[in-house]
């Protein structure tokens, strides 16, 4: 399927131009002038980019970023600021703001469109790597640190998270205790190596039926095994 592109500029002509090439690339293609109409679009819609002017005459297009980014709906879709602001600061904000390109005004329409191909290709790589699935039951997505059993999200601590996600990195490989007490603290290992039987055991409940994923090794640590 086309992914969908939305553009919001408040210039008609340089929607109209950005569309046309896009449209040629086999994008699919919304075109909104104003940031209230484009809201109450992806209320219904979702795009799979957005290509975002900084100077709407309604609203700034800092803070439109900044609320995409803040809300966990909108969070994952890429932004590219398309703006006449070149000073280096306006960059850098919005590139701080969450936005994954910066493009300024005047523009090639054929490098823009180059830039959303790779803001997409670069998009399915982290998808790739961010999620690793365990059997066909359990993803571990690294991104957001979130842990699901058949799509139920389990409450993990932050700890908990890491020891399982460090398992789960190599199935049937044997992790030692210090091992585990590294991949967490570094050098800075404040506990004692108990304290990960401690965090696994609870993992172990936590992860319900499917708790028997992680062995025990006698004498050396532990290792997750489908």
């Amino acid at each position: 399927m086309s992914r969908l592109i939305a553009v919001v500029d408040d210039e008609t002509d340089i929607t109209r131009l950005v569309s046309l090439h896009l449209t040629k690339s086999n994008f699919k293609v919304k075109e909104f002038h104003d940031a209230v109409g484009f809201l109450a679009s992806i209320k219904k819609e979702i795009p799979d980019l957005l290509i975002l002017d900084l100077m709407l005459p309604d609203a700034d297009g800092l803070e439109i970023c900044k609320r995409l980014k803040s809300e966990e709906k909108y969070r994952m879709m890429p932004i590219i600021m398309l703006t006449a602001k070149a000073e280096e600061t306006d960059k850098i904000i919005g590139l701080e703001l969450g936005a994954d390109d910066y493009v300024t005004k005047p523009f090639s329409p054929k490098e823009l469109v180059s830039r959303v191909k790779a803001v997409l290709r670069r998009g399915e790589k982290e998808e790739e790597t961010a999620v690793l699935r365990v059997g066909d039951f359990l993803d571990i997505d690294s991104q957001r640190y979130t842990v699901a059993i058949h799509g139920n999200k389990l409450e993990l601590t932050i700890t908990e998270f890491k020891i399982l996600q460090l398992l789960a990195s190599k199935p049937g490989w044997v992790f030692s205790r210090d091992n585990i007490l590294e991949w967490l603290w570094g050098s800075e290992k404040y506990v004692i190596d108990r304290t990960i039987d401690v965090h696994i055991r609870h993992l172990r409940q936590k992860l319900g039926t499917y708790g028997r994923i992680i062995k025990n090794v006698r004498g050396v640590g532990y290792k997750l095994e489908v």
